[in-house]
């Protein structure tokens, strides 16, 4: 990232993906996929560099590493906007979600170590968009990818 362009805030996110199509969400979070692999590929070229002491590389891993975490973050986001609309995540069925009385998403962080948490709760929604784009089908197919990410 550039010294001069800063990330745009958790919070200018959600409200920017609340009005988006289904199928957009689920290409922005296919587009974060791919970028934390080609991330998370570089790093791994980096770590021998780094492990011989080059401090370029390692600071160049660990910026990696905190946009990784934001991008992770924005994942989140777009699940929990899928889900809230009543989708399960990366399906286009109506999915169940929990009856909570409160449509909230918490915002934490950063903590020391710089990360933003996010914790989602949603209420019983029904639909307001209906799936089934190409954009749809391919994040069905990279969803099982995504949740390998997430848990990482």
């Amino acid at each position: 990232m550039s010294a001069s362009a800063a990330p745009i805030p958790l919070e200018r996110f959600a409200d920017a993906i609340a009005e988006l199509p289904l199928g957009n969400l689920h290409a922005k979070a296919a587009e974060l996929h791919n970028s934390i692999i080609h991330l998370v590929a570089s790093n791994e070229q980096l770590q021998e560099y780094a492990d011989d002491g080059d401090a370029e590389c390692a600071d160049a891993m660990q910026e990696n590493e905190d946009v990784i975490g934001r991008m992770r973050d924005r994942i989140m986001l777009l699940r929990n906007e899928v889900e809230n609309r009543g989708f399960g995540w990366g399906e286009d069925e109506p999915a169940t979600v929990s009856s909570k009385s409160e449509d909230q998403i918490n915002f934490n962080g950063p903590d020391e170590e710089g990360s933003t948490t996010v914790e989602a709760t949603t209420p019983d929604q029904s639909p307001r968009n209906a799936g089934g784009s190409p954009a749809d089908e391919l994040a069905r197919r990279l969803q099982e990818g995504t949740s390998e990410i997430m848990e990482n």
